[in-house]
């Protein structure tokens, strides 16, 4: 192991890699509890299918709109900043979700949320890059990244229980009054991060954004994460909808589920984080998308089956989502230069969420219901759509591989 890997984190790396955790714990949520919630949205809302894949998608349009609309800027000021302002956005959209009444209301705080929302992710991944080494970004991002596992061990559960017991709007109330308190130690705990301002050229946004977009070596990156994000975005939807409708868990069991599910991505997102610095990062990612087409396949083929084996089926997807969430951020982050890192990073969560709207769309209109207890038909035909677009992303995941062992040598 080289130095680099075996070098502690400081105590402010530490915070950070704190801070930045439980910030994205918070955002993951939001976007993560609509999943759950499906079931009971339907129903109170009176909206089928295709429209909850509409609320899902409003989401992550604007924040794919966002991410476009500031990539230009990401890079001229303190990221620091730039975060606070993002996360107080997110903070009151979320209220919105929770103060809204109808499909119509839902769909538009959804979309504030998303304008904020969506751009947070690459704040994240700037500062991290810019702190920490690439041998380092492995065990970073498989810290920072046990948001999504968290979200699924304390948030989801618990918001699916609160809601279920009181409202549907109960959780996102929760997610309001605990990023309040990360805000503000973001905003008193977080130094500047202005390292990149001293790299800044003198091409204006629009100039800034442009040439970021048209450098031949970054769209292989864009197109890589475009790919991944369709793949991953198309069956989360539709998730809960499926359990208790197809696969017969209940409701009220659906909190064990969830937290099962996320405590097995916690106690995997260290692992998988020092593995990532340890063997090659490509490898593991090909690895865990084979691993991921094949149990999602068969998941959608399933029946009424009982609890703990619907569990560990989550479990074996969890594997194989986290083994590729590592390896490909790190990867990722290695592509841009450091004077356009802010851009590069805003552009790939744009095009993360604007592809992760296609596909929660298109599944939307393959998926239906007869009405709204008979069960999800068409789920298993998402999964083989799934694994044509998994397939290109190892290819286009090979050439981020192999622009990155060039620039080493």
């Amino acid at each position: 192991m080289s130095q680099l890997q075996s070098k502690p984190f400081t105590g402010y790396e530490k915070f950070v890699i704190f801070i930045l955790a439980i910030t994205q714990f918070t955002v993951v949520l939001d976007f993560m509890v609509m999943a759950p919630l499906g079931d009971l949205l339907l129903k109170n809302l009176s909206i089928d299918a295709k429209n909850f894949g509409i609320v899902v998608s409003a989401y992550a349009f604007s924040a794919g709109i966002s991410g476009l609309l500031t990539a230009g800027f990401a890079d001229k000021f303190d990221r620091k900043k730039l975060l606070l302002f993002f996360y107080i956005g997110f903070i009151v959209g979320t209220l919105f979700c929770g103060l809204a009444n109808s499909y119509l209301t839902l769909v538009l705080a959804r979309i504030v949320t998303g304008l904020f929302g969506g751009v947070i992710g690459s704040i994240s991944m700037a500062i991290i890059t810019d702190i920490f080494s690439l041998q380092q970004r492995g065990r970073v991002m498989g810290f920072v990244q046990m948001g999504f596992g968290a979200s699924q061990v304390l948030g989801i559960p618990i918001g699916l229980y609160i809601a279920n017991k009181w409202m549907w709007e109960a959780p996102f109330f929760m997610i309001v009054a605990l990023s309040i308190l990360i805000a503000i130690i973001i905003a008193t705990g977080l130094k500047p991060v202005v390292e990149h301002l001293k790299e800044q050229s003198d091409k204006n946004a629009i100039l800034h954004l442009w040439h970021t977009l048209k450098n031949k070596e970054y769209r292989i990156g864009f197109w890589s994460i475009t790919t991944l994000s369709i793949g991953g975005f198309m069956m989360m939807p539709f998730g809960t909808i499926f359990a208790v409708n197809n696969l017969g868990v209940h409701p009220d069991q659906l909190p064990i589920l969830f937290m099962v599910s996320g405590i097995s991505s916690l106690i995997l997102m260290p692992f998988i984080g020092k593995l990532s610095d340890r063997v090659s990062k490509f490898k593991l990612f090909t690895f865990a998308s084979i691993w991921l087409m094949l149990v999602c396949i068969v998941y959608t083929n399933l029946a009424q089956i009982p609890l703990w084996l619907v569990i560990t089926t989550n479990i074996l997807m969890m594997i194989g989502i986290m083994s590729r969430m590592v390896p490909s951020s790190a990867l990722n982050s290695a592509v841009p230069d450091s004077k356009d890192r802010g851009a590069y990073m805003s552009i790939t969560s744009s095009l993360q969420q604007i592809s992760g709207g296609i596909a929660a769309a298109v599944a939307g209109m393959i998926v239906y219901q007869e009405h709204e207890n008979s069960p999800l038909i068409n789920y298993d035909i998402v999964s083989y759509v799934l694994s044509g677009v998994t397939i290109i992303s190892i290819l286009l995941m090979s050439r981020v591989n192999l622009l990155i062992k060039k620039r080493s040598i």
